[in-house]
C-alpha cells in the first residue's frame, strides 16, 4: 500500500466534485480519495430480474421493464408544485408514472424508448401507478447498482459517478496491504479486486466474495490489534505481589461466594504476583457478583501496600460501587473515596490531596479519576466497569496514571466466545457463570399494546403489596413516535398511576438530579420510576419486584436482560413485562428467548444469531475499532479464519518483517494510544 497515491489527494479535486460538494462528502467523514473508496454501499438494487406490472407486489419496492406509450401535459397543482405524467407498457400491462417537479427526467424520457424503473407501485388490479421511481435507460444500466449513505444535496447518481472516477484513480499497490501468500492461503481477491466489485458487482457472486475480502482484512487486522495491545501491556510492573491472609476479607462477607467467584478471584490474585501486569476480565451475568471480586481483589492490593481505582461509566454507576466497596472494606480499615465530575472544587482539591499522600487506598469514580490534576502514590491495580463503554484510549490513560499497575475490567454484558476473543482480545478472561444463591427468577412475559392496560392493573397490585415499580421508555426527545419519558410520566400520573408517587430519569438530566431521583426511588420516596435505558447500570433497589417496557422491539435482547436484572434484587418475587405492537417474526422470536430463558450467555448467542453484534453495544460498539462490513454473527468461519493467520503472524514475529510493514502501519492506526508492533 503506496504510502502517498493519487488517492492521499483532497476529493475536492476529483472530476465532477469541487469545492461546494466536497463539503457535503465531508459530512459523510470522506475527505480524500481514498476515503471515498472505503465508503461503501449499504445495499443494491439488482435490475436483472424485472417482474411485469400484473405479477408487481403493490406497495412494495418493484423492477419493472417497460417501453414509453405517450407523455400528458405538465400540470401545476398549486405554486411550487409541477406533476408530470407519463405513460408506460410492459407489453401485456399499462402504468402511469408520476415525476415531481422534475422536468429533466420528464423531458429525458423519449416515446418508444425501452427503461428499466425501480420504485413502489401503488394501485389496484385493474390500475397501476408508480411514483418518483429511479429510472434507468435499458441499453445503459448496470445490472445491480450501490446504494450509498447520502446526505442532503447528494444523490445516488453523483455518487456513483464520483465513485467511478475514484476508482479509476486507484492502483493495486495503493490499496494492497496483505502479502500475496495470506491473499492465496485465505483464498480471498485482492483489495483492488474487491473495491471494485463492491461498487461495481455484477452479479451478487460478486458482492459475496467482494464483502468476504473486505471483512476479512478487518477481522485480520483487529485481531492482530488486539495481540499487539496484549503485547503493549506485558511490560513489567512494579507492583509484583505477595500471597496475603484473605481470611479478613472473607470472614466479613455478609454471604458466601460462589465457586466461580472463588475461581475469579484465585485467577486474579496468582495474575497480580507475576511480574507482567494482570490484565483480565471478569464477564459476568447480571447479578453474578463481579463488585465482590472486584473487593476481593482490591483488598489483596492493599494488603501488599497499592492503591486500586475502578472507573465507571455513569456517575449512578460510580455512586453504586462507592457504596458496595465501602461497606466491603471501610470495616477493614481500608479508606475509599469516590470522584465524580459534579462534585465541587474544594471536594476534588481535597479527594485529590489524600491520594496523591496515598492516605486514600481505593478512588472510585467516573473519568474523572483520569483528569489531570488525579496524582496517584502508588497505583498498583486499575479496575473498569462496563468495558466496552470505554475506548481503548480511556483504559490506556488510565493505566498511564501508574507504572503499568495490573488491570482489570468488568463487564455485565454476557458476550458469545466468538465475540469475546474479538472485542477482548487483549484479555485473559475469567467467567462468572454462576447466580449468588437466593437470587430469585425473573418472571417474563410479552405482551401486545392491548393488554397494557392489564400490565398497569398488575404494576399497581405489586406497588399496593409494597413494592417499587420501573417503566421503561426507549426515548427522551419530544415529537419521536416513540414513548417520550417525561410527556409519558405525566399521562400515567393522570392515568393509570394517579395518586402514586412518580419520578422520571433519563440521561439528560443534571447528574444531581439523576443522584437525587435515584436516591428518593431507593429509599422508598417513589412507587414508581419512569426512566430510559440509563437504569441499565443503576443503583440496586431490593424492594423493586416490576419492571414495564414500553416499545419493547426498540431494545436489543441483551439489553432487556440488562434492564430486566434490576428487579429480583431482593426478598420479592419479581416480575418483568415486555410491551410490543410490533407483529414482526422478529420480534416475536426474540421475545420468545428472553421469556423462556434466564441465561444472559444463552441470550447473547440468541442476540447474535437475530440481530448481530451491533445489539450488544447499541448504535456503537464503543472501545472497539469500528467494524464497518464484517459480521460478527455471520462470518464466525472467516473469524476464526483471521484468528489462525494472526496468531500465526504474530507467535512467527513476522509483523515486524519489510513484507508486512502495510499490514503493520494498518494495524497501528487502529488506536492512538501509542501501540506499536516492534
Amino acid at each position: 500500500m503506496s504510502s502517498a497515491s493519487a488517492l492521499d489527494n483532497s476529493i475536492v479535486y476529483l472530476r465532477g466534485v469541487g469545492e461546494k460538494r466536497a463539503k457535503l462528502f465531508e459530512k459523510l467523514g470522506v475527505k480524500t480519495v481514498r476515503d471515498l473508496i472505503y465508503h461503501l454501499p449499504r445495499r443494491y438494487v439488482d435490475l436483472s430480474a424485472p417482474v411485469s406490472i400484473a405479477e408487481a407486489v403493490l406497495d412494495m419496492p418493484n423492477v419493472v421493464e417497460v417501453t414509453v406509450v405517450s407523455k400528458e401535459r405538465p400540470a401545476m397543482i398549486r405554486k411550487g408544485m409541477t406533476i408530470y405524467k407519463v405513460l408506460v407498457t410492459d407489453g401485456s400491462d399499462d402504468m402511469t408514472v408520476t415525476i415531481f417537479n422534475s422536468s429533466y427526467v420528464y423531458d429525458m424520457l423519449r416515446v418508444g424508448e425501452e427503461y428499466i424503473l425501480f420504485g413502489k407501485i401503488t394501485g389496484n388490479f385493474t390500475r397501476r401507478e408508480m411514483s418518483s421511481p429511479e429510472i434507468r435507460l435499458k441499453s445503459k444500466a448496470d445490472i445491480i447498482e450501490p446504494v450509498y449513505p447520502l446526505t442532503a444535496g447528494l444523490t445516488q447518481n453523483m455518487m456513483r459517478i464520483c465513485m467511478k472516477s475514484a476508482l479509476a484513480k486507484m492502483q493495486p499497490k495503493d490499496v494492497e496491504f496483505l502479502p500475496q501468500d495470506i491473499v492465496d492461503s485465505a483464498s480471498v481477491l485482492s483489495e483492488a479486486e474487491a473495491l471494485k466489485l463492491i461498487h461495481f458487482p455484477e452479479t451478487p457472486n460478486d458482492v459475496t466474495e467482494a464483502r468476504r475480502r473486505l471483512a476479512f482484512g478487518e477481522l485480520l487486522t483487529l485481531r492482530l490489534g488486539m495481540l499487539s495491545l496484549r503485547e503493549f501491556n506485558r511490560k513489567s510492573t512494579t507492583f509484583a505481589m505477595k500471597k496475603a491472609d484473605m481470611e479478613p476479607f472473607y470472614r466479613a462477607l455478609p454471604f458466601k461466594l460462589t465457586g466461580a467467584q472463588s475461581r475469579a478471584i484465585s485467577e486474579c490474585m496468582a495474575d497480580m504476583c507475576k511480574s507482567i501486569p494482570m490484565n483480565r476480565l471478569i464477564l459476568g451475568d447480571v447479578g453474578s457478583g463481579k463488585t465482590a471480586v472486584a473487593a476481593a481483589c482490591i483488598y489483596f492490593a492493599a494488603k501488599n501496600g497499592a492503591q486500586s481505582v475502578l472507573m465507571a461509566p455513569t456517575e449512578i454507576l460510580a455512586s453504586q460501587h462507592y457504596a458496595s466497596l465501602k461497606g466491603f472494606l471501610e470495616p477493614l480499615g481500608i479508606k475509599i473515596a469516590l470522584l465524580k465530575g459534579s462534585m465541587k472544587k474544594k471536594e476534588k482539591t481535597e479527594a485529590y490531596a489524600g491520594i496523591a499522600s496515598g492516605e486514600t487506598e481505593v478512588i472510585v469514580g467516573t473519568h474523572a479519576v483520569i483528569q489531570e490534576g488525579v496524582e496517584y502514590r502508588r497505583l498498583g491495580l486499575v479496575i473498569t466497569d462496563e468495558q466496552h463503554r470505554f475506548g481503548v484510549e480511556q483504559r490506556t490513560a488510565l493505566a498511564k496514571k501508574g507504572e503499568n499497575p495490573h488491570r482489570l475490567v468488568m463487564s455485565a454484558t454476557p458476550i458469545p466466545r466468538t465475540l469475546a476473543l474479538m472485542i477482548y482480545g487483549e484479555l485473559d478472561i475469567s467467567v462468572l457463570d454462576e447466580l449468588p444463591a437466593g437470587r430469585k427468577q425473573i418472571k417474563t412475559y410479552a405482551v401486545t399494546g392491548k393488554l397494557r392496560a392489564r400490565a398497569c392493573g398488575y404494576v399497581r397490585e405489586k406497588i399496593d403489596e409494597g413494592g417499587q415499580a420501573y417503566i421503561v421508555c426507549p426515548a427522551v426527545e419530544e415529537g419521536e413516535d416513540v414513548f417520550n419519558v417525561t410527556d409519558y410520566a405525566k399521562e400515567l400520573e393522570k392515568g393509570e398511576f394517579k395518586g402514586y408517587r412518580i419520578g422520571v430519569l433519563h440521561g439528560r438530566l443534571p447528574a444531581a438530579k439523576k443522584d437525587e431521583v435515584m436516591a428518593k426511588f431507593k429509599n422508598g420516596e417513589l412507587d414508581i420510576l419512569v426512566c430510559t435505558t440509563v437504569v441499565e447500570v443503576g443503583v440496586d433497589v431490593p424492594n423493586a419486584s416490576v419492571m414495564m417496557v414500553e416499545n419493547a422491539d426498540r431494545f436489543g435482547l441483551s439489553q432487556l436482560h440488562q434492564l430486566r436484572g434490576r428487579v429480583g434484587r431482593g426478598e420479592r418475587e419479581s416480575c418483568c413485562i415486555l410491551i410490543t405492537d410490533s407483529a414482526s417474526e422478529e420480534t416475536r422470536k426474540r421475545l420468545r428467548v428472553l421469556s423462556s430463558t434466564s441465561s444472559g450467555f444463552d441470550i447473547s448467542e440468541a442476540d447474535l444469531e437475530i440481530r448481530g453484534p451491533g445489539d450488544f453495544f447499541g448504535s456503537a460498539q464503543h472501545g472497539l475499532p469500528p467494524v464497518k462490513i464484517a459480521d460478527l454473527a455471520a462470518d464466525r468461519e472467516l473469524i476464526a479464519l483471521a484468528q489462525d493467520i494472526a496468531d500465526n503472524i504474530t507467535d512467527t514475529g513476522r509483523i515486524t518483517l519489510p513484507g508486512c510493514e502495510p499490514l503493520r502501519k494498518r494495524v497501528e492506526a487502529l488506536f492512538d494510544s501509542g501501540v506499536r508492533m516492534n
